[in-house]
């Protein structure tokens, strides 16, 4: 059996993998709230918690964020499953995005919060973690693959 849209499920996987994985490194190495400098003032791990949703947006949400979690993986599969067969660019990143919601939303369900843990001290931005940058990265692939379909014209020739 071949398997439909194969870059989408591996992307997906990878990028869920990849993100609990490092969720459960920092969660066993570092103490809530401990922070390490790889590059002192500008890049940190800090470990936090986030009730909200990527780069703590709507905080304090949980039960509505996981279902939105739950609800966007079930839509993703099922447009990778029963869908047509998409390109790469859609499947590369329907894949991260679905990874990532997997990664957040398995954490909202289980623990009631998001672990967080990458910390860029030189802009002040949010903690945030490996989903929330495949989320973002799969929102790019996205807006790529939007540029590459040609638009159909209805002119009479």
């Amino acid at each position: 059996m071949i398997l439909k849209n194969r870059l989408f499920w591996i992307a997906a996987f990878i990028a869920f993998f990849l993100d609990q994985l490092t969720k459960y490194w920092i969660v066993q190495t570092f103490k809530l709230g401990d922070t390490f400098p790889l590059i002192p003032g500008v890049f940190h791990f800090t470990y936090v918690t986030n009730t909200g949703a990527a780069f703590s947006l709507l905080s304090g949400k949980v039960e509505w964020l996981r279902w939105l979690s739950l609800g966007v993986s079930l839509v993703l599969i099922a447009l990778a499953w029963f869908g047509p067969v998409l390109n790469r660019w859609d499947q590369l990143g329907y894949g991260l995005i679905l990874g990532g919601a997997m990664g957040n939303g398995i954490d909202r369900f289980v623990l009631g919060y998001v672990v967080d843990f990458l910390d860029f001290r030189l802009i002040n931005f949010a903690v945030f973690n490996i989903a929330d940058s495949f989320i973002s990265i799969g929102i790019v692939c996205l807006l790529i693959a939007s540029f590459q379909k040609t638009p159909t014209t209805n002119r009479r020739r």
